[in-house]
């Protein structure tokens, strides 16, 4: 019965190697060559050998190699350069790097067979990436450069010493992130504006707003005042200073308002310049002004955008686009846009537009809306039909036509011959910063994306809080328990411990998956600078108010607050080449408050985030101040014949009144004379 099964299993293994390869231990073991049945299939030896000297290229062994895993060191992917072949003379859409392909570490490299294929296409290598910017949009790997630590200011410097154009200096964007206040580049800005660069004036701009809680009402207002005294404080004269403004370039919160500002002071007087240090959001502002009423309506087509990433120092060079022309029928046209887009709720938004609010809301607390009044019509592509398609014989396969390439746009000659352009610079990199010492997945950590949630621990003297390794702080003396309120990114944990066991938990527990970052291990850790330590002493203003913030360089800071009058002595550490700064008053003052209930057993209370200020209830409140705005300036329009009708009304009733009162006055004057008649 079973016979029959077992024969078949039988005929089945003796015709295994009929179509199957076989094992290579089974092959080495009988002494048989390993072949394949299929030619296409078959191993060429010269073929292996190259694959593996490639792969060994890609993916290196040994103890170096492994440290530099370790340590998140990245290199750069296989690709041959060419010394012999010229720069190209074009710059990369995403850094503005002149793309070359002569040297793998310089900045604007291109593999020497994507050079070619670029070269040889029809378009050319206009509109093309560099291999770094390659990396950093697809794969979020960054690569470093052989650059000079003075490149990007010698740019920035370069660019700015330019003659004037059109009889008119330069306007300055200084962009500063709100986060990184007191900024170390802003009493550098002076030296900008001296005789030799014909700037016309800076426009100060706080970036990343959004990021921020809000810890009191009009907590926007003292972030502004903040930002006006740290130019005062640096030096801007009234006359070079513009304005100050506060947006976030990736929830688009307040760009409309710099839109119109610009539009309205400035017009289309000169040259814009984006400037800040590394990290403040030039790049993604340029980006959003590029998808604004700033721009040309051709300009999101020609120009790409540029490279974002989180990594210091992305952009290499100059890049632009062109200006509008605010007309008054254009900014006609463009008020009436905003104020149709004020009077509408959330309910009135499309749902592509609900679901972009909606993911807008989970990165920042203040979301806004950034629209174009000025859009080109797009023609409806035309279908091409070939019949030809359509018929063929059985013995044939159909043919796929290549589909013709689509051609990149250009700016024509009266578009540019007078244009005036907004240029994106290099950023300035910052001295004692913490994240000039981290690889690229420890800064992705370090930086902050998403709207940043507050965290908030009771300490007692004799305990220590670790953020990371990258700052400690100690809590050596005082009388009563007080309150630090770490303000970092979400992503970098926070360890609390006591004094006597600090040392050895940061000796065990650096470098590994406790503290987080660095990451690496003992290796890394080996090259990473020590902590150094700062005492600092503070008095306490109330429990409802912090006293000052603990910045630890770039990693983010520690609020401290503490009944009154209560002095405390801290002793605070930051790496060894890092700058540690008191900041008093505090940014956020009543950022304690922003917290949950407080978790049995431990020093730490629950997390509570503030719910964004564009959602339903916000988006209201904020379309009823635009309404009310609206209708004052009705009203006031229409003021003067307000008046002139209420005093026409007023005297007709005064009129009035009198005439009664006559009459009345003349009646009662008869009345005794009809009764004595009567007697």
């Amino acid at each position: 019965m079973h016979r029959p099964c077992w024969a078949l299993l039988a005929r089945l293994a003796r015709a295994r190697p009929c179509w199957g390869a076989p094992r290579r231990g089974a092959a080495a073991l009988g002494g048989e060559e390993e072949r394949f049945v299929f030619l296409e299939y078959e191993p060429q030896p010269q073929l292996e050998a190259a694959r593996g000297e490639a792969k060994a290229e890609e993916h290196p062994r040994g103890p170096a190699a492994s440290r530099e895993r370790r340590a998140g060191v990245v290199r750069a992917p296989p690709g041959r350069p060419e010394p012999a072949v010229p720069p190209s003379g074009v710059s990369c859409s995403g850094c503005g790097a002149e793309l070359q392909c002569r040297d793998g570490a310089g900045p604007g490299f291109v593999p020497a067979d994507k050079y070619r294929s670029l070269e040889e296409s029809p378009a050319g290598l206009r509109g093309a990436v560099c291999q770094r910017c390659w990396l950093l949009a697809h794969h979020g790997r960054a690569l470093r450069l052989q650059l000079p630590p003075e490149q990007h200011r010698r740019v920035v410097s370069a660019a700015l010493q330019r003659p004037a154009r059109h009889g008119r200096g330069p306007l300055l964007l200084y962009l500063l992130d709100v986060l990184e206040l007191p900024d170390p580049l802003l009493p550098q800005l002076p030296e900008l504006l001296s005789p030799q660069v014909p700037a016309a004036g800076v426009l100060v701009v706080g970036t990343k707003v959004d990021l921020l809680p809000a810890d009191s009402p009009g907590h926007l207002g003292r972030l502004r005042q903040r930002l006006e005294a740290a130019c005062a404080q640096a030096g801007l004269r009234r006359e070079a200073l513009v304005d100050v403004r506060l947006v976030s370039a990736k929830t688009g919160f307040g760009l409309e308002g710099l839109v119109s500002r610009l539009q309205r002071s400035w017009k289309c007087a000169g040259d814009v310049y984006l400037l800040g240090a590394t990290n403040s959001g030039k790049s993604t502002l340029f980006n959003a002004l590029l998808r604004s009423d700033y721009c040309k309506s051709r300009a999101p087509d020609v120009v790409d955008r540029a490279t974002v990433s989180p990594w210091p120092g992305t952009t290499l060079n100059l890049l632009k686009f062109p200006i509008i022309n605010p007309t008054c029928d254009r900014i006609f046209r463009r008020q009436e846009r905003l104020k149709e887009e004020a009077l509408k709720t959330e309910d009135q938004l499309s749902s592509e537009e609900k679901r972009h609010l909606n993911r807008l809301k989970k990165q920042g607390y203040l979301v806004g809306r950034v629209g174009r009044t000025f859009q080109r019509q797009k023609s409806s592509p035309l279908i091409e039909f070939d019949p030809d398609m359509l018929s063929y014989s059985i013995d044939e396969d159909p043919s796929h036509s290549h589909k013709k390439p689509k051609e990149k746009e250009e700016f024509t000659y009266n578009e540019v011959k007078d244009a005036r352009w907004c240029f994106d610079t290099p950023g300035i990199v910052k001295e004692n910063c913490v994240l000039n010492l981290l690889t690229d997945k420890e800064v992705k950590l370090v930086m902050p994306a998403k709207a940043i949630i507050p965290r908030t621990y009771i300490l007692k003297p004799g305990m220590v809080l670790f953020l990371g390794a990258l700052g400690r702080v100690d809590y050596l003396q005082g009388e009563k328990p007080a309150w630090f309120s770490v303000v970092a990114s979400n992503l970098l944990p926070v360890h609390i411990s006591t004094l006597s066991n600090a040392d050895a938990i940061y000796e065990k527990h650096a470098g590994e998956e406790l503290l987080k970052v660095p990451m690496g291990g003992k290796e890394r850790m080996k090259e990473f600078p020590p902590l150094v330590p700062q005492d600092i002493t503070l008095k306490g203003v109330g429990t409802t108010e912090a006293v000052a913030d603990i910045k630890l360089s770039s990693a983010g800071w520690v609020a401290v607050t503490a009944h009154e009058e209560e002095e405390l002595l801290l002793r605070a550490y930051t790496p060894k080449g890092t700058e540690l700064v008191v900041r008093e008053p505090p940014l956020l003052p009543c950022i304690s408050s922003i917290r949950g209930a407080r978790i049995a057993g431990t020093a730490a209370y629950r997390t509570k985030k503030p719910p964004a200020l564009h959602g339903s209830s916000a988006l209201k409140l904020d379309v009823k101040n635009r309404r009310a705005g609206f209708l004052w300036h009705r009203v006031s329009a229409i003021q003067p014949r307000i008046i002139a009708s209420f005093r026409y009304v007023v005297a007709d009733v005064a009129a009035f009144v009198a005439v009664d009162a006559l009459i009345l006055l003349h009646f009662l004057r008869f009345i005794p004379c009809c009764v004595t008649r009567r007697r």
